[in-house]
């Protein structure tokens, strides 16, 4: 079986591909994850995650890799990592009673063929009062977090809606991948 590796150090990435069913490897890349505001973003995550997997692809030529990347979006402004608690309880602010968009831009490339797509998620936040978002970032999850939030932990009892896809809002499209790794010759 060719090996698959996942280029990313997310846990949570790694537990969704987990998901799949195939063994894999974790190898990193390390590349500049600037993308140009300017330009469509669904594009823009599309190909961060194709650069991702070009990376890996270059130390392992024998490999399918697979590479990732999330953003949340929000009035058209990104939301990245917090980088303190006053900057994530003003990501939370601008999340309250209000939808904003999850992209998460997925490769699977090999030395015989390439895959990119993006899956498009939309995520309604309750309106959180001050004192919610104080606690929240209190427990300090929101701090490694896009968008300063995890869909899976805590932050779930603060979401009203939800459209698209969960698995890619949580950082990894489980069934696109699936699908498409069902297409490619592994053996």
């Amino acid at each position: 079986m060719k090996k698959i590796i996942l280029a990313s150090q997310s846990p949570r990435r790694k537990e969704l591909l987990e998901k799949c069913g195939y063994p894999f490897l974790i190898d990193v890349a390390d590349i500049d994850e600037t993308i140009n505001t300017e330009n469509d973003l669904k594009e823009e995550i599309r190909l961060l995650s194709i650069r991702k997997a070009k990376e890996v692809l270059k130390r392992h030529e024998d490999a399918i890799v697979i590479g990732s990347d999330t953003i949340v979006v929000v009035d058209k402004e990104i939301l990245g990592k917090p980088h303190s608690e006053e900057e994530a309880k003003e990501m939370l602010r601008k999340l309250s009673n209000h939808t904003h968009e999850v992209i998460t831009g997925i490769a699977i490339l090999s030395n015989k063929r390439e895959y990119s797509n993006t899956s498009t998620s939309y995520v309604t936040f309750e309106e959180l009062s001050e004192e919610e978002i104080d606690k929240y970032v209190e427990t300090k999850e929101p701090m490694d977090k896009a968008g300063a939030y995890a869909i899976q932990g805590i932050a779930s009892r603060y979401i009203k809606n939800i459209n698209g896809d969960y698995y890619s809002i949580m950082g990894f499209p489980v069934s696109m991948v699936y699908e498409e790794l069902k297409n490619i010759d592994l053996y």
